[in-house]
């Protein structure tokens, strides 16, 4: 990935990534993800991306909201949740996945075990507010009834370089 040194660019400076659809694998499903945050970033949000998948297909994808919503719920994860669930008619996703770019934060997290998400896959973990191994792990939690497989999959630098360049921009921008 190439980062491109800006002041004041609103577009992503990083490129998106185009995997083969021939190997529908974790890689493949975090690099959708991954664009999606590009996505984020391109509509100055902070740069994390969510894909849901069932039967290895994409059924829901997004990227954090927050600010174009003017709502601290929006975030990558909930929307892809909230999409999935319409488009199955079903509030349990017990048959899908969920590929995201960063470890989901404590709200994100229980929507994952609420929406009885079969699998999630993180790209980049969060020792300071993720809670599916990083501060917490609530899905660990012995008397949830339910309980998803998480794993930390691919592009987790990637996604770091993405998020860390993102933020020393907000920084700059208001240090102009």
């Amino acid at each position: 990935m190439t980062l491109i040194k800006c002041t004041l660019m609103r577009s992503c400076p990083f490129d998106k990534i185009f995997p083969s659809q021939l190997l529908k694998d974790d890689a493949y499903y975090m690099s959708l993800a991954y664009n999606s945050a590009i996505e984020g970033w391109n509509h100055d949000e902070v740069p994390i991306g969510a894909v849901i998948t069932q039967n290895d297909e994409v059924i829901a994808t997004s990227f954090n909201q927050t600010r174009k919503q003017s709502d601290p719920t929006a975030h990558a994860e909930i929307l892809a949740i909230t999409m999935a669930a319409k488009k199955l008619g079903d509030w349990r996703l017990n048959e899908c996945s969920l590929f995201v770019t960063k470890e989901p934060c404590p709200m994100c997290a229980g929507a994952t075990i609420m929406s009885r998400l079969k699998r999630v896959c993180y790209a980049l973990p969060d020792p300071k507010m993720g809670c599916l191994g990083g501060a917490s792990s609530l899905h660990k939690l012995p008397d949830s009834n339910h309980h998803p497989d998480v794993s930390v999959g691919p592009l987790g630098e990637i996604c770091e370089a993405l998020i860390q360049a993102f933020f020393k921009l907000q920084r700059n921008k208001v240090s102009t």
